[in-house]
């Protein structure tokens, strides 16, 4: 019966649902998109290399305040110094990033700029596509030699290999020695639109005027531990020694993050997204109930005589509430149901159009739909109540 009530007046049924429809497609979609967004990122964060550790000048608080004037605390000497003082490391690749115009022939791009070791390969587990990487002689004389990224070789290159090829970076001549392997971006740089030259070449021939008075300065140190049990044990001795070579007695001028420090930030602030998105979503199955609630109540008004006749002729208040309650649960239930279904038609979408692998989580459905359910028996139960306690007489009155 309560079926055949919903199908007589399909407009206003599917008017009704149009609220949990939106309200659970909403919730799955945005509980998808902030998985995909975790999962994306962390990709991202596996690429910087296997247990890998970030020394960062300036103090953690300096940089979280946003200042726009990065610190200039770390310099080449202190990449040395790991290198040859740190037992549990097996590499080390100082990087300064800077930006510059990279011209062959008629072609250019501005691109990233970074200055690195000979030791950066194994450090952040970049491959070669073509020839080699800089070597340990280039840093030593100041080489003016050249690695290419993926994509900026294939911007200035086209198909032809750019090995042995010169280029002019930042107006100096440098050979072009090898080209990485594609890989994408990582840090916030994209290694693969980005040219890498001797860390003492850059610092000789492009930024002269940004040494540290104690060294060539740099943006980062990137170490790689012998093996992940050893991380923690790297980072202490780290710390002990840049204390000791900067002659540090109060707060660090650096600061040191972990892969698994990166990757647990990362979880915290997307699983927060993704909480805040599918709460701001729930609204809207809040409001479907509201709608199904106001619906009911002028579906009561109109059957009074309906149900003072079955009242009249013997039905009991249970039977016309469960009628009411089952009206109003098939109505959230169906829009439970369509709803997940254009929730996860969205998803689809999105993975084939983005990046984000958007995660179809059952749990997500499975939640949305027993919500939208018992939403729609909590907004029933008025409705079905008041229908319920009609005094046939006064009902059958009243038509």
């Amino acid at each position: 019966m309560a079926t055949k009530t919903l199908v007589a007046n399909k407009l206003r049924s599917s008017l009704t649902m149009l609220g949990i429809i939106i309200g659970n497609a909403s919730v799955i979609a945005m509980v998808g998109l902030g998985e995909g967004a975790q999962t994306y990122i962390n990709g991202q964060l596996q690429t910087l290399g296997p247990n890998v550790l970030f020394v960062l000048p300036g103090s953690r608080e300096t940089r979280q305040q946003g200042s726009l004037e990065v610190p200039r605390t770390l310099v080449v000497a202190d990449a040395d110094a790991i290198s040859a003082q740190v037992p549990s490391v097996v590499g080390v690749a100082p990087e300064f990033n800077d930006q510059g115009r990279v011209v062959y022939r008629n072609r250019s791009a501005n691109v990233s700029i970074v200055g690195t070791s000979e030791q950066f390969l194994q450090v952040r587990s970049f491959e070669m596509a073509q020839g080699r990487f800089i070597a340990k002689l280039d840093l030593d004389r100041n080489a003016q030699v050249a690695v290419l990224g993926a994509s900026l070789a294939e911007r200035l290159f086209d198909q032809q290999s750019p090995v042995g090829q010169s280029v002019q970076v930042k107006g100096i001549r440098f050979e072009i020695t090898g080209v990485l392997a594609a890989k994408g971006a990582n840090l916030g740089l994209n290694y693969d639109d980005a040219v890498l030259v001797p860390i003492t070449t850059q610092a000789s021939r492009l930024v002269g005027q940004r040494r540290s008075p104690y060294g060539i300065e740099v943006s980062y140190i990137a170490v790689s531990a012998q093996d992940r049990d050893r991380m923690g044990q790297a980072e202490f001795q780290i710390t002990n020694l840049l204390r000791l070579r900067h002659n540090i007695t109060d707060s660090d001028d650096f600061f040191i993050n972990s892969q698994d420090t990166l990757l647990n930030l990362a979880d915290t602030v997307t699983g927060a997204l993704t909480v805040l998105l599918a709460a701001i979503a729930g609204i809207s199955l809040l409001v479907g109930g509201i709608g199904i609630m106001n619906i009911m109540l002028v579906s009561v008004r109109e059957r009074t005589q309906e149900i003072g006749l079955r009242k009249a002729i013997g039905a009991s208040q249970q039977d016309i509430l469960v009628q009411f309650l089952i009206e109003s649960l098939i109505l959230s239930v169906v829009g439970g149901i369509v709803g997940s279904g254009l929730g996860i038609g969205g998803l689809l979408l999105i993975s084939a159009i983005s990046p984000f692998e958007a995660g179809v989580s059952v749990s997500a459905i499975t939640l949305a739909v027993g919500v939208s359910g018992g939403i729609g028996l909590f907004f029933g139960v008025f409705p079905a109540r008041q229908a319920a306690q009609l005094d046939p007489i006064v009902a059958l009155r009243s038509s």
